[in-house]
């Protein structure tokens, strides 16, 4: 079931689609998130069909300013999802990160080429976390 987090007020632009099915990573993103920045909505669905169908029921202009997605999630994996979405451009414009557990090079590679503008490893501790955060956040800027 989709979970709605909302770090910001109403009326708030700065929203983040993430794909994450594991309960502990869900608290700890929207923890590191809060702490840098309370003005975005984060909205976690927990499998690679709900990343979809929770694309496909947004307008466009409430398309999220960055799409997070774990590389393995129940149903559609990353690069799955990045090649359901891939051909439609209304999804062109907008950020994709894969975040994983993986460091294997084939994996990064083909989420490269199916759309994602990085590939980042999960990290290990809060100092590196809370920097891959920045970043992610940083890309809704852009």
């Amino acid at each position: 079931m989709p979970q709605k987090v909302t770090l910001a007020g109403p009326g708030s632009s700065k929203f983040i689609l993430l794909g994450e099915d594991d309960p502990d990573d869900q608290e700890m993103l929207t923890d590191v998130f809060s702490s840098i920045d309370k003005s975005f909505i984060l909205f976690f669905v927990n499998s690679g069909k709900e990343v979809i169908s929770a694309l496909e029921k947004f307008r466009d202009d409430q398309l999220p300013c960055l799409i997070v997605l774990d590389y393995n999630m129940p149903g559609l994996n990353g690069a799955d999802i990045l090649r359901e979405i891939g051909g439609n451009p209304r999804y062109k414009d907008v950020p994709k990160v894969v975040w994983s557990t993986s460091g294997h090079e084939k994996f990064k590679q083909v989420c490269l080429q199916l759309g994602a503008i990085d590939y980042v490893i999960k990290p290990s501790n809060n100092r590196d976390l809370e920097m891959i955060a920045r970043y992610m956040l940083s890309l809704c800027l852009v």
